[in-house]
């Protein structure tokens, strides 16, 4: 059965509410045959990531800045998860191969750029494929954000199905 891992750093309960509505979509009773992981950045191992067939990662914007936990994730994943390093160190585009899709979602009081900017980045150097647009919220969380988030994680959710 295909496997959906939702990682995640959830600090306060607005973001709570996104991670909430994400985990939802991705269980949605029309979604068939896929098992969703639900796992905090501080827990979620290279096990997981291996383990998975897809992502979602959801992440509060620090200082410009995805949050420290979920930075902490991909530091101890990257290299087992198939991340690829320039020779000076960067991240290098992920080899040819299967592609396994994620989305991201991303919260802030005031701006999320920065946040995005660097998550995307690291992912781009892992064997993974945006399939959905970015998910960035700003300010409160009301019915449409829960809803964006329902249909993000209902997305990738949905392209993992067998039903």
């Amino acid at each position: 059965m295909p496997r959906l891992l939702v990682v995640h750093h959830v600090p306060t309960p607005t973001v709570r509410e996104l991670a909430d509505a994400v985990v939802a979509g991705a269980r949605d009773d029309a979604i068939e045959g896929v098992e969703v992981v639900v796992r905090p950045a501080l827990e979620a191992t290279a096990a997981d990531v291996l383990a998975a067939d897809g992502y979602v990662l959801g992440t509060p914007a620090n200082f410009g800045y995805m949050s420290g936990a979920l930075k902490h994730f991909f530091d101890t994943i990257f290299l087992e998860a198939g991340g690829a390093l320039t020779d000076d160190g960067g991240g290098a585009p992920a080899g040819a191969g299967r592609k396994r899709p994620f989305g991201v979602w991303v919260h802030g009081r005031y701006d999320t750029t920065g946040a995005v900017r660097s998550v995307l980045s690291i992912v781009g150097a892992l064997p993974w494929q945006q399939a959905a647009d970015v998910l960035e919220v700003l300010g409160d969380v009301g019915p449409a954000e829960q809803e964006a988030a329902y249909d993000l994680g209902g997305t990738i959710a949905a392209l993992l199905s067998t039903g």
